[in-house]
């Protein structure tokens, strides 16, 4: 698929305020991401370079000041003098994870909190996305106001881990979504439209990266929902300061007026109901990005029920120890599975979240990447991303398409045109797996390095 144009450019929301932050940062930022040894040659790969194209089998990349400088077949790419070169024989190359929907600071152990929200905790997060191969995330909501000075760090490459965007507060509902504990400058909770719209512009003025509203009411366990006209407000208004807006949704009722209204991107999947020809065409026009978010349902009993792949290393060395005693806990399990109604809706939006996927996605609309990896402790950072690759094949997406959506697509749905694609220029930004995630994506988690800026930062996730 070719994903359309954002409907409104982010370039001033990205690229702008980025080489501004990144020159008052100074000489000394600016050297601890361009002191570069050498070259480095990454030899004898198989080259996946996000675009959709089959795998490049026997081929070279050249990473010099954080930058691919070549790239193709082995016999044809120039090596230069001094490189240091690494043999991969066997192992894949392709575009370091980007995640469009992720949260930071909330999250630490087992339990949600604004005292979560450190620049610790933060930079310990950014890690774990980094070593699982996720070498960008987005925190689209619920951000203090430290995340500004992080996501400057993090754009500059002096704060370790994950590059970081992000969607400042966000806009949720008074006594209603989002239902999570975090602090009174974390969240905007308009009255009115007026009250919205005067929210929107003091947002701008911290330049986020896209505006997050929270709509629904999270399968009628909520009081209230947003009322419409404050959603129409709130992405009148942003496009009128050309910001995006990304919406938190669960019904296709909703869905179907947030892209009348204009919203930019519906930031869960549908899972009430089919979706239907009439959104199709109105997402096509529209250029309306979708991000499904098909683990999401799935954490709330999958963890409980510790299938396999729960249990295997690489998702065990993402679990802190309180969250890895609370999955060990028989009590804990057997109290999570007990409420029967709750479970079987959970399996039912999956199910239903992934045939819409399927169909969306044949019908050309534009698919974007994300878990709400960080949003409560069963979304895992790293594990969560990987996970939901899985979930894209299950719903019967080949396993190129799926890593397409998870690079080159989520790149373009951000803006972003330096990351996403292994290309002559853009950020070597890269993940080497043991074998071919094109024909087997649960190789993409046999983790042999993650290079981010052309510097090797992460090893196995486990062996």
């Amino acid at each position: 698929m070719s994903p359309n144009r954002p409907s409104v450019s982010p370039v001033h929301a990205i690229l702008v305020p980025v080489l501004g932050r990144m020159a008052a940062a100074g000489v000394a930022a600016l050297f601890a991401v361009s002191a570069w040894a050498q070259p480095v040659a990454l030899r004898h790969v198989r080259l996946i370079d996000g675009s959709g194209s089959a795998p490049l089998v026997d081929a070279t990349v050249v990473v010099d000041g954080g930058r691919i400088v070549a790239l193709g077949a082995e016999a044809g790419v120039a090596i230069p003098e001094g490189a240091q070169q690494i043999d991969l024989t066997g192992r894949s190359v392709l575009p370091g994870l980007i995640s469009d929907h992720s949260h930071v600071g909330l999250v630490d152990g087992t339990t949600v909190g604004p005292q979560h929200y450190t620049r610790a905790n933060v930079e310990r997060q950014l890690q774990q996305w980094q070593r699982h191969g996720v070498t960008t995330v987005t925190s689209l909501g619920m951000n203090a106001p430290l995340f500004n000075a992080l996501r400057d760090e993090a754009h500059a490459g002096t704060l370790k881990g994950a590059d970081l965007f992000g969607a400042d507060r966000g806009f949720g509902v008074r006594n209603g979504a989002p239902p999570v504990k975090v602090g009174a400058d974390q969240l905007y909770t308009p009255d009115t439209p007026e009250q919205a719209r005067q929210m929107v512009r003091d947002s701008a003025t911290r330049k986020p990266d896209v505006l997050k509203i929270w709509v629904d009411d999270f399968a009628h366990t909520l009081p209230f929902k947003m009322k419409p006209e404050i959603y129409r407000a709130i992405i009148d208004e942003a496009h009128r300061l050309g910001l995006r807006t990304a919406a938190h949704v669960y019904y296709l009722d909703d869905a179907r007026d947030l892209v009348e209204s204009g919203v930019d991107i519906i930031a869960h999947g549908i899972r009430d109901r089919p979706v239907d020809d009439a959104l199709i065409r109105a997402m096509q026009a529209r250029g309306t990005w979708y991000i499904p978010t098909l683990g999401l349902d799935e954490t709330f009993y999958v963890w409980a029920q510790r299938p396999q792949w729960t249990r295997e290393p690489f998702a065990l060395a993402g679990l802190q120890p309180a969250l890895l005693a609370q999955f060990d806990d028989g009590a804990w399990r057997e109290k999570t599975l007990s409420d029967s109604a709750a479970l079987a809706r959970n399996q039912a939006s999956l199910a239903m979240n992934q045939r819409n996927l399927k169909r969306l996605y044949d019908s050309g609309v534009n698919i974007g990447f994300g878990t709400d990896s960080g949003a409560n402790a069963l979304r895992v950072p790293g594990v969560a991303e990987h996970r939901e690759l899985q979930l894209m094949v299950d719903a019967g997406l080949s396993p190129m398409q799926a890593l397409q959506i998870a690079t080159r697509n989520a790149a373009a749905l951000l803006g972003l045109k330096d990351r996403g694609r292994l290309a002559v220029g853009g950020r070597a930004d890269l993940l080497v797996v043991d074998g071919d995630p094109t024909t087997d994506i649960a190789a993409l988690q046999r983790i042999d390095a993650v290079w981010q800026r052309g510097e090797r930062v992460a090893g196995p996730v486990a062996k």
